[in-house]
């Protein structure tokens, strides 16, 4: 009897804390402390619901209604988030991007309605034009930015993009591999007055030796570890190369100008200091497919 008697909930006795109060507690803390609490928006709106509508494309249309056209709102922005990735550095991919932005934008702007109806015409145009210069300066443009700095880049190579995973480790990288790393400008001079630039930016290429490898250079070719390649433009024909450690040998594909009287001789010691590639300057490696497309390259 007395065990039954126990499991009895007191009714002089408030139920207990659930684990989750906290976090309540919390939320109201900071509520507070930012002031959140001293300001009163219209009937309809809710500091949360303007958070989320905020942070979450199409979200002011579902919370606002109807449910039907939220939820088409929400399923596009989806849509065409994924089309942006999809198309990665083509103009398609641009396009959604912003037709997410303008989505997000309307969006917001149709939950803050009871907000902008006592407004007029100017200040909405004015309120519109700022939440588009929010949403596009502090969520979009950084969040583009992320995703090409951590994560993909697109690299246009002849008329169409190569995307490339950055996430790949610099140890994973064989002989035959093709890779994307910064390459920094070289100038050359010879008797004082002969120059020979290459233009700093980003390479990609492919990997032709690695660390301890031995090239050999002659008009008929060259050799990798006695391997015959044939000569690529403006390769030495002459001279040998030991690649150091922790470097590649990565011919470039860049363009070269040459400024005053420069020889060929300038031009691929130039280009000779450029495909000596340290790790360091390791950005990523292509996908071999990206999505449905079979990835190209030269």
């Amino acid at each position: 009897m007395a065990k039954s008697v126990s499991r009895l909930e007191s009714p002089y006795y408030p139920p207990r804390a659930r684990w989750y109060s906290a976090l309540f507690c919390w939320g109201s803390a900071t509520r507070r402390h930012l002031a959140l609490d001293r300001i009163h928006l219209p009937k309809g709106i809710t500091i949360w619901g303007f958070i989320g509508s905020l942070l979450i494309p199409g979200l002011g249309v579902y919370l606002r209604g109807p449910p039907l056209w939220g939820k088409v709102a929400l399923a596009t922005c989806a849509f065409l988030f994924l089309q942006f990735i999809m198309w990665l550095g083509y103009p398609f991919g641009n396009y959604a991007f912003g037709l997410m932005l303008s989505i997000h934008v309307s969006g917001l702007a149709y939950y803050c309605t009871p907000l902008l109806v006592t407004m007029q015409l100017r200040y909405r145009l004015l309120f519109t034009v700022a939440v588009l210069m929010a949403l596009g300066g502090f969520i979009y443009t950084p969040m583009r930015s992320a995703i090409q700095e951590h994560w993909l880049l697109p690299l246009r190579m002849n008329g169409h993009v190569v995307v490339v995973q950055k996430l790949a480790s610099a140890n994973t990288v064989r002989r035959g591999d093709w890779i994307a790393y910064t390459l920094s400008g070289h100038i050359i001079s010879v008797h004082g007055y002969q120059n020979a630039y290459g233009h700093p930016g980003m390479g990609f290429g492919l990997v032709l030796a690695m660390a301890g490898d031995r090239l050999a250079f002659s008009t008929n070719g060259f050799t990798v570890n006695r391997t015959p390649h044939p000569l690529l433009p403006h390769m030495p024909i002459t001279g040998e190369v030991i690649v150091s450690g922790n470097h590649w040998f990565i011919w470039p594909e860049l363009a070269i100008s040459g400024h005053g009287n420069v020889g060929a001789a300038a031009i691929s010691e130039a280009m000779l200091q450029m495909a000596d590639v340290s790790d360091n300057q390791f950005v990523g490696k292509p996908f071999k497919r990206w999505f449905w497309r079979q990835q190209s390259w030269p």
